[in-house]
């Protein structure tokens, strides 16, 4: 499955909130999430959306993921290129890697924010509303 997670947050720290999209191997959505998560870090909010799109994966029966986010920080602590030295991160890194060992293969890469535009929005839309929603099928 590939995933688009994307954390949001309005200041640094200030209100957060998750946004993914996770499509089939035919690029077709099958789960939109937004979660709000009061008040946070901006890599907070990252990592929280790694995790909570891992999580959903996991629940629609991935064996294999291809997650895109656009914060580079998250990309290379989670593939080991820099340390994690924060407390809070590394507590959030540590339950990445859980959630990785539950599929038989994984790639995280950096992309553009321009190519994240539909997690962006869904993270900003839950940081304004202050909800939580998951919506299965195109449409979110």
């Amino acid at each position: 499955m590939y995933l688009h997670v994307d954390g949001s947050c309005k200041g640094n720290p200030g209100e957060g909130g998750v946004g993914v999209v996770i499509k089939d191997k035919q690029g077709k959505a099958v789960s939109h999430i937004k979660k709000y998560l009061g008040s946070v870090t901006n890599n907070i909010a990252e990592y929280q959306a790694l995790i909570v799109g891992l999580q959903q994966a996991q629940r629609l029966g991935a064996k294999e993921v291809d997650v895109c986010l656009d914060s580079e920080l998250v990309v290379n602590q989670v593939n080991g290129v820099y340390r994690v030295r924060d407390a809070k991160l590394k507590t959030l890194e540590g339950e990445v890697k859980k959630q990785l060992g539950h599929f038989a293969s994984w790639v995280i890469r950096y992309i553009p924010r321009e190519e994240n535009r539909e997690a962006d929005r869904l993270a900003r839309e839950a940081v304004r509303d202050k909800v939580d929603q998951v919506v299965a099928g195109p449409h979110g």
